[in-house]
């Protein structure tokens, strides 16, 4: 099943179109794409039943560009930093021992052919398998973590170096939460649609040009273990999403170093699950500023 988010309603996604989940539905379910996830096993059901009966006489065309983040309004969003030997390798720093977990706050979140506005000349590009939660989860063991997870979708960590790296300790939160900083989509795809959930081709490119590619195999810790170890500390609830990662090839890490500049399309993919397409434009400007010691 594929699910997504068409200008704020709940779509069933098919080759040939999508359905609408509360005309389809007759009302049972809303269309807000959020409120689906409290009842996640419900809708899940009725979908199984329901795709053959409406598959032909409710299948809607639609325009791609109108859709909106498949998960608008998580509680939680939570992001693992170094997740790749490769990337933790051109950051010269060794596998975290760890998961080494921090937030987007949701604010940040966009739409897979949103355009972002650019807060610095030092944002940079880092293409994530994201995961979505449909159970409730509280110190779930790994080998059954993938019975609480809805799908997974496409997401970038967009993130302001500058801002990001400031100080120390760093700011990695608050330097991957600008507006726009969290593209996510097309759709969500669950897990039964996919050949081997374990071992997806992840990418992106900037302007055409190839910057990231490699296999979600290659995570540091899986999906499992990632909930396995978030669940042990706190519940992850219908709805949360959880950003599992980025390789290498991001662009701080080039020699010379590599932003995104206004004008640039970055284009984000996993195989069997979708593309993203963004845009980037000038924004307002922002200064990062510290307090001096007395």
């Amino acid at each position: 099943m594929r699910i997504a988010n068409l200008d704020g309603r709940l779509v069933l996604k098919h080759p040939d179109g999508v359905i609408d989940v509360e005309k389809a539905s007759d009302g049972r379910f809303a269309a807000d794409p959020q409120a689906v996830f409290a009842r996640w096993d419900e809708f899940v059901a009725w979908a199984d039943r329901s795709r053959a009966a409406h598959a032909r006489s409710l299948v809607e065309p639609f325009d791609p560009s109108r859709l909106k983040a498949p998960v608008p309004r998580p509680s939680q969003v939570f992001a693992i930093g170094l997740n790749y030997a490769d990337h933790a390798g051109e950051s010269r720093l060794p596998p975290p021992p760890e998961p080494a977990v921090f937030t987007k706050f949701p604010t940040c979140l966009a739409g897979p052919n949103d355009e972002v506005k650019l807060p610095t000349a030092t944002v940079d590009w880092e293409a994530e398998l994201v995961v979505v939660i449909g159970r409730r989860a509280v110190a779930v063991q790994a080998v059954r973590a993938w019975d609480h997870v809805a799908g997974v979708t496409v997401g970038q960590d967009l993130s302001e170096r500058t801002r990001q790296l400031v100080g120390t300790p760093p700011q990695f939160s608050i330097g991957k939460s600008f507006p726009g900083f969290a593209p996510i989509g097309p759709e969500i795809v669950t897990p039964d649609e996919l050949a081997d959930r374990e071992d997806l081709e992840i990418g992106c490119s900037v302007n055409g040009e190839v910057v990231q590619r490699a296999r979600t195999s290659q995570l540091i810790f899986s999906v499992a273990v990632l909930i396995e170890r978030l669940s042990a500390i706190l519940p992850l609830t219908p709805g949360d999403i959880v950003f599992t990662g980025t390789p290498s090839g991001v662009g701080h890490a080039r020699s010379p170093q590599r932003y995104l500049a206004p004008g640039d399309v970055l284009e984000t993919w996993i195989s069997g699950v979708g593309r993203l397409r963004n845009t980037f434009a000038e924004g307002p400007r922002h200064v990062s500023q510290t307090i001096s010691k007395p």
